[in-house]
This record gives C-alpha cells, sequence and structure tokens, in this order.
C-alpha cells in the first residue's frame, strides 16, 4: 500500500488526469468520483487501475467492500488532496477510481432490428455530452458515438453529468462523419437498417410526426452552428421540435433527451398495439 500526503510527482499525474486530455488519453485512463459511478463502472467489468482513499477515517461498508473485491493498486491520499482531485470546494469523498479507458470501436454498440443510438457532431460542452448520454441510456439507447474535433467525454465534467450511465452505455469517439459512415453501411449490408435521423429547426416534419420505431440512430449537431454540411449530407431525415414562445433554440443535450423521449413513447406504443 502507497501513501500520499504531499503534491509529489505522482500526484500531479493524477491531477492531469483532469485538466490535460492529451495526458488523459496518453495515460488511457481517468478519474471517477462517487458510489455510484464507481459502483456501475465496476458492475459493467470497467478496468479499475487505482484506488485512491481518505487515509484519515475508517472505510465505510461500501468501500470496505470495494477494497476487498478489487485487485487495483491502492493509494492512501491525504483528505486535503483527495479534495483536490474531486474539485470540491468542501468535503473530501472517501474514495476515487482511476479507470481504463474503454477502446474507441464501434463495434462495442450493438446493432439489432430495435437499434436506438445517437451521434454527436461535434458537441463543446462536456457537461453536454455527460447530460446526453444519461438520456439516451435512461431512454434506451444501445450507444452513443461523439465525432470530429469535440469536447472529451472522459473529460470530469461529462463523467459526473452521466451520474454513472457512463459505464452502461457504449460511448466511443470518431475523428469524423466517415467512421459512422463505414459502420452503418456495414450494418446495413448485415440487414439492420438503419436510418441517420438528424434534428434541426428547419426538419421536414416534427420529431412526433416521424416513425422512430426501426432502427434508427439520431444526429445532434454542434451547440452552436448546429449540424455540419457533412453530416446533412448523411442524413437520411431531418425532424424538428415544435415550439413556442420566445426561444430561439433548444439546448443540445434538452432537444436530444426530447427526441429520444419520443423515439421511446412511440416504441412502447407499438409494443402495447402488438402485445
Amino acid at each position: 500500500m502507497q501513501r500520499i500526503t504531499t503534491r509529489n510527482a505522482r500526484f500531479q499525474q493524477f491531477q492531469t488526469l483532469l485538466t490535460n486530455r492529451t495526458k488523459r488519453g496518453r495515460a488511457g485512463e481517468f478519474i471517477v468520483q462517487g458510489v455510484r459511478p464507481i459502483t456501475m463502472a465496476v458492475e459493467h467489468g470497467w478496468t479499475v487501475r487505482t484506488l485512491l482513499y481518505d487515509a484519515s477515517r475508517p472505510l465505510s461498508r461500501w468501500a470496505g467492500e470495494l477494497m476487498r473485491g478489487s485487485t487495483a493498486e491502492r493509494i492512501a491520499m491525504a483528505p486535503e488532496l483527495l479534495a483536490e482531485l474531486s474539485e470540491k470546494a468542501e468535503g473530501a469523498p472517501e474514495v476515487l477510481a482511476v479507470v481504463e479507458m474503454a477502446p474507441d470501436d464501434l463495434a462495442r454498440i450493438p446493432v439489432d432490428d430495435d437499434f436506438l443510438g445517437v451521434a454527436l457532431d461535434r458537441p463543446t460542452q462536456p457537461g453536454n455530452i455527460g447530460s446526453i448520454i444519461r438520456s439516451a441510456d435512461a431512454f434506451g439507447a444501445r450507444g452513443l458515438v461523439v465525432t470530429g474535433h469535440a469536447a472529451d467525454p472522459y473529460d470530469p465534467k461529462a463523467v459526473r453529468a452521466t451520474t454513472g450511465s457512463f459505464f452502461a452505455l457504449p460511448v466511443v469517439r470518431t475523428p469524423s462523419h466517415h467512421e459512422v459512415a463505414q459502420w452503418l453501411e456495414a450494418e446495413r449490408g448485415r440487414g439492420r437498417p438503419v436510418l441517420v435521423v438528424g434534428t434541426d429547426e428547419d426538419g421536414e416534419c416534427d420529431a412526433s410526426e416521424f416513425d422512430l420505431t426501426g432502427p434508427v440512430l439520431l444526429l445532434v449537431g454542434n451547440e452552436t452552428t448546429g449540424l455540419s454540411n457533412a453530416w446533412r449530407e448523411h442524413c437520411d431525415h431531418v425532424v424538428s421540435i415544435p415550439m413556442t414562445g420566445s426561444a430561439s433554440s433548444l439546448n443540445a443535450s434538452n432537444a436530444a433527451s426530447i427526441v429520444l423521449y419520443e423515439a421511446r413513447r412511440q416504441r412502447l406504443a407499438k409494443r402495447r398495439a402488438q402485445g
């Protein structure tokens, strides 16, 4: 067992996982906090490399079971240093986990006749990515793809915003739309006719008027500029969300949640009608 009580080199390595995307990617790991997210990571088979825990207090029952059930490296840390790594203004968490990143492989996302997925076109806000992951998990999506020059889904703000759903839903990063198009073409060749349905205020119809019960990849554009021209060309259909009042547009995570809910609503209604 190691112990860290000063801001030594090892502590600084952990700190870069919070603040430096390049070094986080090079290390292939990220920091997770909270009982539910850490529990979800373990339950869904993610590799926990290191467990950092508060050296100043006895472990809770949950933390004790976590330690006993894990082969991860264990490091006792001064509470003020744990608080820094958790980015909390007051109080230190009992445990932080350093977790290995998952491969950016689209094959991790299962595609079937009931497929529902989400693709994000160059999202800039980590918190929006996290909120959309949470909604995608809640409404039955099978996976989420972050495309292009975008915020990092492994950013601590994104991971925190998912409240654990990050570990239940495959999240894959791709350099551009090309990789997604090739993946969908291969799936269509296997008999899965996935439709790419974009969301835009100038859509051809309201989301509620479009049949979202088949295999669908929902596409959500950049928070500022919307869908790129390249992605627009790959959309089979574009739907809109009817709005009233003075708002000119919706936050990306709100828009995604609304269309995901509509897809879920339609699918449940179809099952009830068939059952």
